[in-house]
């Protein structure tokens, strides 16, 4: 229940944008009302660290012979935020480029668009990227998706307003920042609503001097026991309303238990009641960081897609979970392990429309480069003993593949949805790791905690996949693929703070570092 928000803010986030009856130009009898230029946007204040030349819009405008209303509502974009890049800066493509892809991959109309998906795909794989406002790929790019963002707005809807303002222009104060989100109106974006709440708190707790740091040098503390370091346990938990009770006394009690607990559940940790330094770490994280990561996320959530009808399937990376509902009721939550840093698992959209029993493992040429070729080196039984094969050669380097059995990787079943990360659901014989809080582990894939819930639910719909079938082609040394009647919808997303349908806070870890980057890039 506690990720259910994550789920039911998709129902009706965007329903300003998103009516189907919208006509395609809504905005013509504004096509010449311009945004002013705001000059007062500098290099030092900017959002993002790439500015566009004037003539490089124009030239885009008159080589594609764009319409009046369609030209003027992307100089009217620009000037909005004195034509400094919205979906690029030095180190490649921002959240927002990644976040638009996957929003506009669910609507209806993507005609004529696959060659800018894959260039996005393309420059998403990029590790290292420095791109240069004067890169005449990058400024193709760059144009090319806010012509997209026009498209999307005239097509569904929604103010020119909102459509400019769905990049962030400038870095801005963090408690004028609360304030005036605070006053967004949640017609506009209503999935922020949940959050307020909390973001209310966390900017009068602010405002108050937030709370000092406990004693990090003390060692693991639970019920029974007393140290002066309970004291300040009890202090903080008090600020933020874990600790209902007044209590200023030195003796970690039932009441404390409590609250430690319901501490270590919104912050992603398992409810064992100790205070150990890794709880004592995220309390110390300071009330002004906490307000940050409340309004970095309330940001996010503009760009979620509204929920198609029937079933889906949201991926929250950072919780570490998985969940389902069908016609926007819950059908059950997962615990997953996502990938590991350096390998993270990739925010975007797909339609899941294939099972695939007892699979083979085809090795990724980048492990067999790293991991496979020196372990063979070491030790020449190597692929015996993993159960692999090699299947032939391509540029020197041997194709290799693990075959179906209880130790493939992969383990009995996997579940694909099309995309250009290579990306999937997959089983893992490595069950242990659904044990620990932190659950980044994989090459980028997504492991499943009970993958034979996950085949029940995406094959229901076929009734000769019964218990007994599925559970034979999932033992068997053969691979099966099936394709799904009905594709389901996944959606992949990365928060590390919301509130569930009981209004409780939620806040975990930035596994990823992209908290870190929206912070240095909005504050």
């Amino acid at each position: 229940m506690r990720y259910l928000f994550l789920l039911t803010l998709l129902v009706y986030l965007l329903s300003g944008c998103n009516s189907p009856s919208a006509p395609e130009h809504a905005d013509v009898a504004t096509a010449d009302v311009l945004t002013p230029r705001n000059t007062a946007i500098t290099a030092e204040k900017a959002y993002n660290d790439l500015f566009l030349d004037t003539t490089a819009l124009e030239q885009f405008i008159n080589k594609r012979q764009l319409t009046d209303a369609v030209a003027n509502r992307l100089r009217s974009f620009y000037n909005a935020r004195n034509y400094q890049f919205a979906w690029i800066d030095s180190r490649g493509l921002t959240e927002e480029a990644a976040a638009f892809r996957s929003l506009f991959n669910q609507s209806p109309d993507t005609t004529g668009d696959k060659p800018l998906n894959n260039k996005l795909d393309r420059l998403l794989e990029e590790d290292t990227l420095h791109a240069k406002a004067t890169d005449p790929d990058m400024i193709q790019t760059e144009l090319m998706l806010t012509w997209r963002l026009v498209r999307y707005f005239r097509q569904n809807g929604g103010s020119v307003e909102q459509m400019e303002h769905m990049v962030p222009m400038q870095k801005e104060d963090m408690m004028e920042m609360a304030d005036s989100m605070l006053h967004t109106s949640e017609k506009q974006y209503p999935a922020i609503a949940g959050l307020k709440p909390a973001l209310r708190q966390y900017r009068d707790i602010v405002k108050n001097g937030g709370w000092k740091p406990v004693d990090s040098s003390a060692r693991a503390i639970k019920k029974g026991q007393s140290s002066p370091v309970i004291i300040s346990i009890k202090q903080r938990l008090a600020i933020t309303g874990e600790l209902k009770e007044k209590d200023s006394s030195d003796v970690f009690t039932d009441e404390l238990e409590a609250a430690v607990n319901r501490f270590r559940n919104s912050h992603g940790y398992s409810e064992n009641g100790v205070v150990n330094d890794t709880v004592i770490r995220a309390m110390n994280v300071p009330a002004e960081e906490r307000l940050k990561q409340l309004l970095i996320n309330m940001q996010r959530m503009k760009w979620l897609p509204a929920t198609p009808q029937g079933k889906l399937i949201v991926v929250n990376i950072p919780a570490f979970m998985l969940h389902v509902t069908n016609d926007g009721k819950k059908v059950f939550d997962m615990p997953i392990v996502v990938g590991k840093e350096g390998h993270s698992t990739t925010m975007f959209s797909g339609k899941l429309n294939q099972v695939v029993f007892s699979p083979y493992w085809n090795i990724p040429r980048s492990i067999v480069r790293k991991e496979i070729l020196p372990a063979m080196s070491r030790n020449s039984g190597y692929l015996a003993r993993k159960n692999m094969e090699i299947t032939g050669h391509v540029n020197g380097l041997p194709v290799v593949r693990q075959r179906p059995g209880a130790r493939n990787a992969l383990g009995r079943v996997k579940f694909l949805f099309p995309n250009s990360f290579n990306i999937y659901f997959h089983d893992t014989p490595e069950k242990g790791l659904f044990n620990r809080d932190d659950r980044a582990y994989s090459h980028g894939c997504i492991r499943l905690k009970d993958p034979v819930a996950m085949a029940r639910f995406i094959l229901e719909d076929s009734p000769q996949w019964t218990d007994e079938k599925i559970d034979e082609a999932m033992n068997s040394s053969k691979q099966k693929y099936v394709a799904v009647k009905h594709p389901v919808p996944v959606i992949i997303t990365y928060f590390t703070a919301w509130a569930d349908e009981e209004g409780a806070l939620h806040l975990v870890r930035d596994v990823y570092g992209h908290d870190a980057v929206m912070k240095q890039k909005m504050f």
